[in-house]
């Protein structure tokens, strides 16, 4: 009896070991990236506050564009480790040309837009005129060359799912340090360089930008893969681009309906006031290291389950995701509980206003119960699209994101006056919900037709 067991209990142990070899790069990638702009606002910082104004604008609108690449890289990530699993190479092989030029040739007219409309579109971001004189250069730099940030985040997603998630973190670390050098010459006029302010930052960031795409290129295609001959393109594989558009668009709808809702609940936020404004902003970037573990060990399921999937072994899947789901919840309550009981010291360092710290520090208890229902979102999203059940999460999501977080935070927050706390638990209470639709839909296991190796 227990000679039957060991291979099963191997085996376990075999799949939770790749889970934590994509799930620990993830998590210090993530960590490097969310420091870059850290970094970037710091030294801004340090020369004007005029130009950490005009760089906040401007990196928004690029952030939108991101979740416009989001669509081809995700639906790489999913296809890639289905066919891998599958041992589809010729499949494997078709995606990753055809998402690496459809994401070029996107790249490039988006960086072409951003380029030539940049005053229009500054202008509609509600941007002070005083400050065009510095968002116009660095908007030129930073949104012309954003075609390379739409190479480097296909090329990672590549990367991850062929279990190499380790080359995109050290990517990410080695433009940490070239932009810290980059920002410390170019921003501030050292060695002889001119002082460039923001245009050195922006020239910094697409320096950093060409490098990363560089160095991922050269690792994917001399130590992961060959690159794919050009007679698996003819005739043309369409069937790949619109795999990539049924995975990619819904799983990036998510992530534009809960952004384009997060940016309505901010507007409730204003209603309430200055305080409760600050307040939230932020509890917003404090909370951020509450669930990056849960990010990482989501995207490190998503890959493992996809390969999982392609090779039809379903009940080894839903297990594993159950087992991701446990560490996210532990890492993501243990670090959101020590954020509360630290939270009159955290606020008391951010903010002299008493106000701000009072409620800073209560929206960071009732974020532990938020962060609890978050942790499941993300790892069973991640799940369910890694399977090609893509759908049901995009339609749930944006039906209960609008329907009770953001609905919720204008009654609660605006018309019954419960300020910041009404709309922290509204976003908590569509956690929550989304939570156990996402795992009944798991656990249901209608997911398990939705193979797209099959």
């Amino acid at each position: 009896m227990s000679s039957g067991r060991k291979p099963h209990l191997q085996l376990t142990r075999t799949l939770r070991g790749q889970l934590f070899h994509l799930t620990s790069p993830i998590f210090f990638e993530t960590l490097l990236l969310m420091l870059t702009g850290a970094t970037d606002v710091f030294m801004l910082s340090r020369f004007q506050d005029d130009a950490v104004a005009a760089s906040g604008v401007v990196n928004q609108l690029v952030f939108l564009v991101c979740l416009v690449y989001m669509v081809t890289a995700l639906g790489t990530s999913v296809l890639c480790s289905q066919y891998l699993g599958a041992r589809q190479k010729k499949n494997v092989l078709q995606v990753m040309g055809v998402s690496l030029v459809v994401n070029l040739i996107m790249g490039m007219l988006v960086s072409t837009g951003l380029y030539v409309l940049a005053p229009q579109l500054l202008h509609l971001m509600g941007i002070k005129a005083h400050l065009m004189e510095y968002a116009l250069p660095y908007m030129a730099l930073v949104g012309g060359s954003s075609f390379l940030l739409a190479l480097a985040m296909t090329l990672g997603a590549i990367l991850r799912s062929h279990n190499k998630a380790y080359y995109p973190m050290w990517s990410a670390l080695i433009i940490n340090i070239l932009n810290i050098i980059g920002n410390y010459f170019l921003i501030f006029g050292h060695g002889g360089i001119p002082r460039l302010g923001i245009t050195g930052a922006g020239l910094s960031t697409m320096l950093c930008r060409f490098v990363a795409v560089i160095f991922l290129y050269v690792i994917l295609f001399s130590k992961v893969s060959v690159k794919p001959p050009l007679a698996y393109f003819k005739p043309f594989p369409w069937d790949k681009i619109k795999n990539l558009l049924i995975i990619g668009l819904p799983a990036a709808g998510e992530n534009i309906s809960y952004d384009l809702s997060q940016v309505v609940i901010t507007y409730f936020a204003v209603l309430i006031g200055t305080a409760a404004l600050t307040a939230r902003t932020y509890t917003m970037h404090i909370v951020m290291f509450s669930y990056v573990f849960a990010i990482a060990i989501g995207h490190g399921a998503s890959i493992t389950i996809g390969h999982l999937i392609g090779r039809a072994r379903n009940r080894a899947a839903f297990s594993l995701e159950k087992y991701a789901i446990r560490w996210a919840l532990v890492v993501s309550v243990v670090i959101s509980l020590l954020t509360a009981m630290l939270g009159k010291q955290i606020f008391g360092f951010l903010s002299t206003n008493p106000e701000v710290v009072q409620m800073g520090t209560l929206i960071l208890w009732i974020d532990v119960v938020l962060e609890i229902g978050r942790a499941v979102n993300i790892t069973s999203v991640n799940s369910l699209i890694a399977s090609g059940d893509v759908l049901f999460p995009f339609w749930t999501g944006v039906g209960v994101m609008w329907g009770v977080a953001t609905l919720f935070s204008y009654v609660l927050g605006v018309q019954l006056r419960w300020g910041l706390v009404g709309i922290w638990l509204a976003m908590a209470l569509d956690e929550l919900i989304r939570a156990a639709i996402f795992e009944r839909r798991w656990r249901s296991r209608k997911w398990q037709n939705k193979s797209f190796t099959r």
